[in-house]
Protein backbone atom coordinates (compact mmCIF):
# COMPACT_ATOMS: atom_id res chain seq x y z
CA UNK A 1 0.00 0.00 0.00
CA UNK A 2 1.32 3.53 -0.71
CA UNK A 3 2.71 5.00 2.60
CA UNK A 4 -0.29 7.00 4.23
CA UNK A 5 0.49 10.07 6.40
CA UNK A 6 -2.01 11.17 9.34
CA UNK A 7 -2.35 13.11 12.51
CA UNK A 8 -3.26 12.61 15.82
CA UNK A 9 -3.97 14.00 19.21
CA UNK A 10 -1.19 12.77 21.40
CA UNK A 11 -1.22 13.72 25.17
CA UNK A 12 2.57 13.42 26.94
CA UNK A 13 3.67 14.22 30.30
CA UNK A 14 6.51 15.18 31.66
CA UNK A 15 8.45 14.35 35.34
CA UNK A 16 7.97 18.27 35.96
CA UNK A 17 4.11 18.37 35.58
CA UNK A 18 4.01 20.15 32.31
CA UNK A 19 1.05 18.03 30.10
CA UNK A 20 1.15 18.69 26.27
CA UNK A 21 -2.00 17.49 24.45
CA UNK A 22 -1.25 18.22 20.70
CA UNK A 23 -2.24 17.15 17.01
CA UNK A 24 0.54 15.53 15.57
CA UNK A 25 1.90 13.35 12.47
CA UNK A 26 2.48 10.35 11.71
CA UNK A 27 3.46 7.50 9.40
CA UNK A 28 0.45 5.05 9.00
CA UNK A 29 1.77 1.99 10.03
CA UNK A 30 0.85 -1.02 6.78
CA UNK A 31 -1.47 -3.15 8.02
CA UNK A 32 -0.44 -7.02 8.45
CA UNK A 33 -2.15 -10.13 9.40
CA UNK A 34 -5.71 -9.56 10.75
CA UNK A 35 -4.87 -5.74 10.78
CA UNK A 36 -6.69 -2.54 9.01
CA UNK A 37 -6.49 0.89 8.78
CA UNK A 38 -8.65 2.62 9.21
CA UNK A 39 -10.14 6.31 7.85
CA UNK A 40 -11.51 7.20 11.02
CA UNK A 41 -14.88 9.56 10.50
CA UNK A 42 -16.41 10.02 14.09
CA UNK A 43 -14.93 9.01 17.51
CA UNK A 44 -16.66 10.02 20.62
CA UNK A 45 -14.86 11.92 23.95
CA UNK A 46 -16.07 9.87 26.55
CA UNK A 47 -15.37 10.34 30.20
CA UNK A 48 -12.69 7.36 30.27
CA UNK A 49 -11.01 8.93 27.42
CA UNK A 50 -10.47 12.28 29.30
CA UNK A 51 -8.99 10.57 31.94
CA UNK A 52 -6.09 10.05 29.56
CA UNK A 53 -6.31 13.42 27.31
CA UNK A 54 -6.44 15.62 30.36
CA UNK A 55 -6.63 13.54 33.55
CA UNK A 56 -7.04 16.58 36.61
CA UNK A 57 -4.80 18.65 35.00
CA UNK A 58 -5.79 22.60 35.16
CA UNK A 59 -6.96 23.05 31.71
CA UNK A 60 -9.26 26.07 32.67
CA UNK A 61 -5.34 28.34 33.44
CA UNK A 62 -3.96 26.43 30.56
CA UNK A 63 -2.14 27.87 27.42
CA UNK A 64 -4.15 27.34 23.85
CA UNK A 65 -2.14 27.67 20.59
CA UNK A 66 -3.18 26.44 17.57
CA UNK A 67 -2.75 22.49 17.54
CA UNK A 68 -1.81 22.44 21.19
CA UNK A 69 -2.61 22.29 24.99
CA UNK A 70 -0.02 23.41 27.72
CA UNK A 71 -1.21 22.51 31.14
CA UNK A 72 0.02 21.97 34.28
CA UNK A 73 -0.78 18.47 36.04
CA UNK A 74 -1.07 18.82 40.15
CA UNK A 75 1.95 16.92 42.06
CA UNK A 76 0.09 14.11 43.20
CA UNK A 77 -1.04 13.29 39.94
CA UNK A 78 2.21 13.29 38.04
CA UNK A 79 3.21 10.78 40.99
CA UNK A 80 1.02 8.45 40.27
CA UNK A 81 1.29 8.83 36.71
CA UNK A 82 5.12 8.36 36.54
CA UNK A 83 4.91 5.36 34.30
CA UNK A 84 3.79 7.25 31.67
CA UNK A 85 6.82 10.19 32.08
CA UNK A 86 8.16 11.59 28.63
CA UNK A 87 5.57 9.58 26.52
CA UNK A 88 3.10 10.63 23.72
CA UNK A 89 0.39 8.52 24.27
CA UNK A 90 -2.85 8.70 21.22
CA UNK A 91 -6.25 9.37 22.69
CA UNK A 92 -9.48 8.14 21.96
CA UNK A 93 -10.76 4.50 22.59
CA UNK A 94 -13.85 4.19 20.29
CA UNK A 95 -15.20 5.61 16.90
CA UNK A 96 -15.95 4.56 13.26
CA UNK A 97 -14.72 4.63 9.90
CA UNK A 98 -13.90 3.14 6.23
CA UNK A 99 -11.09 0.42 6.38
CA UNK A 100 -9.02 1.66 3.66
CA UNK A 101 -6.34 -1.54 3.81
CA UNK A 102 -6.11 -4.21 5.03
CA UNK A 103 -3.75 -7.37 5.99
CA UNK A 104 -3.62 -10.49 4.40
CA UNK A 105 -5.77 -12.48 6.30
CA UNK A 106 -9.32 -13.32 5.01
CA UNK A 107 -11.05 -11.27 8.25
CA UNK A 108 -8.76 -8.27 7.07
CA UNK A 109 -9.82 -8.95 3.62
CA UNK A 110 -13.33 -9.02 3.58
CA UNK A 111 -13.71 -5.14 5.50
CA UNK A 112 -12.08 -3.54 2.69
CA UNK A 113 -14.32 -0.82 1.51
CA UNK A 114 -16.02 -1.20 4.69
CA UNK A 115 -17.62 0.77 7.30
CA UNK A 116 -16.84 -0.24 10.81
CA UNK A 117 -16.63 0.28 14.35
CA UNK A 118 -13.73 -0.46 16.85
CA UNK A 119 -12.37 -0.33 19.93
CA UNK A 120 -8.60 -0.15 19.45
CA UNK A 121 -7.68 3.11 21.10
CA UNK A 122 -5.49 6.08 18.97
CA UNK A 123 -9.06 7.06 17.36
CA UNK A 124 -8.65 10.51 17.53
CA UNK A 125 -6.92 10.92 14.35
CA UNK A 126 -7.43 10.84 10.99
CA UNK A 127 -6.22 7.07 10.54
CA UNK A 128 -6.24 3.95 13.11
CA UNK A 129 -5.20 0.63 12.82
CA UNK A 130 -7.34 -2.21 14.78
CA UNK A 131 -7.79 -5.95 14.41
CA UNK A 132 -10.41 -6.93 12.01
CA UNK A 133 -11.29 -9.63 14.63
CA UNK A 134 -12.41 -7.04 16.79
CA UNK A 135 -14.54 -4.32 14.36
CA UNK A 136 -18.24 -4.52 14.12
CA UNK A 137 -19.10 -3.93 10.49
CA UNK A 138 -21.93 -1.49 9.84
CA UNK A 139 -24.77 -2.01 7.41
CA UNK A 140 -25.42 0.89 4.97
CA UNK A 141 -27.83 2.20 6.62
CA UNK A 142 -25.83 3.32 9.61
CA UNK A 143 -23.37 6.11 10.09
CA UNK A 144 -20.51 6.84 11.47
CA UNK A 145 -21.68 9.13 13.82
CA UNK A 146 -24.41 6.91 14.89
CA UNK A 147 -21.74 3.55 15.01
CA UNK A 148 -19.08 5.46 16.69
CA UNK A 149 -20.01 4.93 19.77
CA UNK A 150 -21.32 1.09 19.79
CA UNK A 151 -18.52 0.01 22.25
CA UNK A 152 -18.19 1.88 25.76
CA UNK A 153 -21.47 2.61 26.23
CA UNK A 154 -23.27 0.01 25.05
CA UNK A 155 -21.22 -2.80 26.55
CA UNK A 156 -20.78 -1.34 29.72
CA UNK A 157 -24.73 -0.55 30.59
CA UNK A 158 -25.27 -4.42 28.99
CA UNK A 159 -21.99 -5.43 31.68
CA UNK A 160 -24.25 -4.26 34.43
CA UNK A 161 -26.69 -5.92 34.40
CA UNK A 162 -24.71 -9.07 33.43
CA UNK A 163 -22.44 -8.10 36.28
CA UNK A 164 -25.74 -7.73 38.51
CA UNK A 165 -26.79 -11.52 37.81
CA UNK A 166 -23.34 -12.67 38.37
CA UNK A 167 -23.16 -11.46 42.01
CA UNK A 168 -26.96 -12.55 42.46
CA UNK A 169 -28.20 -9.58 42.70
CA UNK A 170 -32.24 -8.66 40.94
CA UNK A 171 -32.50 -4.81 40.48
CA UNK A 172 -29.66 -1.69 40.39
CA UNK A 173 -29.08 1.61 41.27
CA UNK A 174 -27.44 4.15 38.84
CA UNK A 175 -26.30 7.46 39.07
CA UNK A 176 -25.46 10.32 36.63
CA UNK A 177 -28.24 8.20 35.46
CA UNK A 178 -29.13 10.73 32.43
CA UNK A 179 -26.41 10.88 30.25
CA UNK A 180 -26.36 8.53 27.03
CA UNK A 181 -25.32 5.76 29.14
CA UNK A 182 -27.76 5.97 31.89
CA UNK A 183 -30.69 6.02 29.34
CA UNK A 184 -29.48 2.87 27.57
CA UNK A 185 -29.54 1.59 31.19
CA UNK A 186 -33.06 2.48 31.44
CA UNK A 187 -34.01 0.97 27.98
CA UNK A 188 -32.52 -2.32 28.98
CA UNK A 189 -33.77 -2.32 32.03
CA UNK A 190 -37.11 -1.87 30.89
CA UNK A 191 -36.76 -4.27 27.60
CA UNK A 192 -35.33 -7.07 30.46
CA UNK A 193 -37.55 -6.09 33.57
CA UNK A 194 -35.13 -5.47 36.01
CA UNK A 195 -35.97 -2.96 38.75
CA UNK A 196 -33.36 0.27 38.66
CA UNK A 197 -33.36 3.47 40.23
CA UNK A 198 -31.87 6.35 38.82
CA UNK A 199 -30.20 8.97 40.30
CA UNK A 200 -29.85 12.40 38.90
CA UNK A 201 -28.98 15.80 39.74
CA UNK A 202 -31.56 18.06 38.48
CA UNK A 203 -35.34 18.52 38.04
CA UNK A 204 -34.64 18.78 34.06
CA UNK A 205 -32.68 15.33 34.15
CA UNK A 206 -35.58 13.70 36.04
CA UNK A 207 -37.42 14.60 32.93
CA UNK A 208 -35.48 13.16 30.14
CA UNK A 209 -36.16 10.02 31.82
CA UNK A 210 -38.50 10.09 32.43
CA UNK A 211 -39.69 11.01 28.99
CA UNK A 212 -38.20 7.68 28.11
CA UNK A 213 -40.48 5.74 30.82
CA UNK A 214 -38.24 5.52 33.35
CA UNK A 215 -40.26 4.33 36.65
CA UNK A 216 -37.92 5.82 39.51
CA UNK A 217 -36.09 9.02 39.18
CA UNK A 218 -34.78 10.39 42.26
CA UNK A 219 -33.39 13.90 42.33
CA UNK A 220 -30.26 14.30 44.67
CA UNK A 221 -30.58 17.91 44.39
CA UNK A 222 -33.38 17.90 46.43
CA UNK A 223 -34.27 18.40 50.35
CA UNK A 224 -36.02 15.17 50.16
CA UNK A 225 -33.41 13.11 47.95
CA UNK A 226 -32.86 10.76 50.85
CA UNK A 227 -36.24 10.11 51.72
CA UNK A 228 -36.93 9.70 47.55
CA UNK A 229 -34.47 7.65 47.45
CA UNK A 230 -35.70 5.17 50.11
CA UNK A 231 -38.97 4.40 49.05
CA UNK A 232 -37.17 4.04 45.38
CA UNK A 233 -35.08 1.56 47.05
CA UNK A 234 -37.87 -0.28 49.34
CA UNK A 235 -40.00 -0.23 45.95
CA UNK A 236 -37.61 -2.10 43.67
CA UNK A 237 -35.01 -3.58 46.69
CA UNK A 238 -32.15 -2.61 44.79
CA UNK A 239 -29.09 -4.05 46.76
CA UNK A 240 -26.27 -2.90 43.62
CA UNK A 241 -25.16 0.30 42.68
CA UNK A 242 -23.24 1.92 40.29
CA UNK A 243 -21.70 4.51 40.20
CA UNK A 244 -20.64 7.42 37.88
CA UNK A 245 -19.44 10.47 40.38
CA UNK A 246 -16.55 8.82 42.28
CA UNK A 247 -16.11 11.42 44.82
CA UNK A 248 -18.00 12.75 47.52
CA UNK A 249 -20.32 11.12 50.02
CA UNK A 250 -23.37 9.35 47.60
CA UNK A 251 -22.15 6.35 47.25
CA UNK A 252 -21.75 6.05 51.17
CA UNK A 253 -25.80 7.73 51.15
CA UNK A 254 -27.07 5.15 48.95
CA UNK A 255 -25.28 1.80 50.82
CA UNK A 256 -26.88 3.61 54.26
CA UNK A 257 -30.26 3.90 52.72
CA UNK A 258 -30.35 0.25 50.99
CA UNK A 259 -28.99 -1.30 54.79
CA UNK A 260 -31.97 0.79 56.33
CA UNK A 261 -34.51 -0.75 53.89
CA UNK A 262 -33.14 -4.21 54.93
CA UNK A 263 -33.31 -3.23 58.48
CA UNK A 264 -36.81 -2.60 58.26
CA UNK A 265 -39.32 -4.09 60.22
CA UNK A 266 -36.37 -6.69 60.75
CA UNK A 267 -34.94 -7.84 64.82
CA UNK A 268 -31.88 -5.47 65.93
CA UNK A 269 -28.52 -6.71 65.56
CA UNK A 270 -25.47 -4.86 66.55
CA UNK A 271 -23.92 -5.86 62.85
CA UNK A 272 -26.66 -4.67 60.53
CA UNK A 273 -28.50 -6.49 58.31
CA UNK A 274 -27.50 -9.72 56.66
CA UNK A 275 -28.54 -7.94 53.21
CA UNK A 276 -25.86 -8.03 50.77
CA UNK A 277 -25.17 -4.30 49.73
CA UNK A 278 -22.59 -3.84 46.83
CA UNK A 279 -21.23 -0.28 45.05
CA UNK A 280 -19.05 -0.27 41.89
CA UNK A 281 -17.29 2.75 41.59
CA UNK A 282 -16.88 3.07 37.55
CA UNK A 283 -16.62 6.68 37.05
CA UNK A 284 -14.93 9.76 38.61
CA UNK A 285 -17.22 13.00 37.61
CA UNK A 286 -16.14 14.34 41.08
CA UNK A 287 -12.36 13.71 41.32
CA UNK A 288 -12.63 14.17 45.06
CA UNK A 289 -11.96 11.36 47.69
CA UNK A 290 -15.20 8.90 48.13
CA UNK A 291 -16.45 8.99 51.74
CA UNK A 292 -17.86 6.70 53.63
CA UNK A 293 -19.84 6.95 56.78
CA UNK A 294 -20.12 3.19 58.02
CA UNK A 295 -23.11 3.29 59.27
CA UNK A 296 -25.13 0.37 56.58
CA UNK A 297 -23.61 -2.66 58.81
CA UNK A 298 -20.99 -5.37 57.95
CA UNK A 299 -22.06 -6.82 54.82
CA UNK A 300 -21.33 -4.34 52.37
CA UNK A 301 -18.47 -4.06 49.52
CA UNK A 302 -17.04 -1.00 47.60
CA UNK A 303 -14.93 -1.68 44.44
CA UNK A 304 -14.17 -0.37 40.74
CA UNK A 305 -15.64 -1.48 37.86
CA UNK A 306 -13.59 -1.32 34.93
CA UNK A 307 -15.50 -2.68 31.35
CA UNK A 308 -12.29 -4.61 29.76
CA UNK A 309 -11.59 -6.83 32.76
CA UNK A 310 -15.15 -7.27 33.14
CA UNK A 311 -15.64 -8.26 29.76
CA UNK A 312 -13.56 -10.91 30.28
CA UNK A 313 -14.46 -12.47 33.64
CA UNK A 314 -17.87 -12.76 31.86
CA UNK A 315 -16.48 -14.76 29.04
CA UNK A 316 -16.73 -14.57 25.33
CA UNK A 317 -20.04 -16.28 24.81
CA UNK A 318 -21.82 -13.28 26.94
CA UNK A 319 -19.47 -11.00 25.08
CA UNK A 320 -20.45 -12.26 21.81
CA UNK A 321 -24.33 -11.83 22.57
CA UNK A 322 -23.88 -8.49 24.11
CA UNK A 323 -22.21 -7.38 21.00
CA UNK A 324 -24.92 -8.86 18.49
CA UNK A 325 -27.58 -7.14 20.35
CA UNK A 326 -25.57 -3.50 19.92
CA UNK A 327 -25.65 -3.86 16.60
CA UNK A 328 -29.50 -5.04 16.30
CA UNK A 329 -30.46 -2.01 18.20
CA UNK A 330 -27.98 0.62 17.41
CA UNK A 331 -30.09 3.15 16.70
CA UNK A 332 -32.26 2.51 19.57
CA UNK A 333 -31.91 1.24 22.80
CA UNK A 334 -27.71 2.37 21.79
CA UNK A 335 -28.14 5.39 20.28
CA UNK A 336 -26.01 8.33 21.21
CA UNK A 337 -26.49 11.96 20.90
CA UNK A 338 -24.16 14.63 20.74
CA UNK A 339 -23.84 18.27 21.87
CA UNK A 340 -21.26 19.68 19.31
CA UNK A 341 -19.22 17.90 16.42
CA UNK A 342 -15.63 19.41 16.39
CA UNK A 343 -12.18 18.67 14.49
CA UNK A 344 -8.94 17.45 15.80
CA UNK A 345 -7.83 21.04 15.24
CA UNK A 346 -11.09 22.38 17.32
CA UNK A 347 -10.77 19.95 20.06
CA UNK A 348 -8.06 21.80 20.72
CA UNK A 349 -9.31 25.43 21.15
CA UNK A 350 -10.16 26.63 24.58
CA UNK A 351 -14.01 26.86 23.92
CA UNK A 352 -14.29 23.21 22.62
CA UNK A 353 -11.86 21.81 25.14
CA UNK A 354 -12.68 23.55 28.38
CA UNK A 355 -16.91 22.58 27.96
CA UNK A 356 -16.38 18.93 27.30
CA UNK A 357 -13.71 19.00 29.87
CA UNK A 358 -16.68 19.92 32.35
CA UNK A 359 -17.97 16.37 31.86
CA UNK A 360 -22.25 17.56 32.13
CA UNK A 361 -24.25 14.77 31.73
CA UNK A 362 -25.73 14.84 28.41
CA UNK A 363 -23.07 17.17 26.57
CA UNK A 364 -20.79 14.72 24.89
CA UNK A 365 -19.05 15.77 21.73
CA UNK A 366 -18.03 13.97 18.74
CA UNK A 367 -14.59 14.56 16.99
CA UNK A 368 -14.71 14.10 13.20
CA UNK A 369 -11.05 13.78 12.20
CA UNK A 370 -11.38 13.71 8.52
CA UNK A 371 -13.95 16.73 8.50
Amino acid sequence: MTQLHGQQLVSKLDADGTLTVELAGFDVPAPTGTQVVIRVEAAPINPSDLGLLFGPADIEGATFTPGKIVARMPEPAVRAMQARHGMAMPVGNEGAGTVVAAGEAPEAQALMGKRVTCFPGGMYATHAVADARMCMELGDEISAEQGASAFVNPLTALSFTETMRYHGHKALVHTAAASNLGQMLVKICQADGIPLVNIVRSEAQVAILKGIGAEHVVDSSKDSFLADLAIAIDATKATMAFDAIGGGKLVSQILTVMEQVSNSGAAYSRYGSNAPKHAFVYGALDLSPTVLTRNFGFVWDVSGWLLTPWLGKLGAEIAAKMRSRVLAELTTTFASSYKAHVTLEQALTREAATDYNARRTGEKYLITPNG
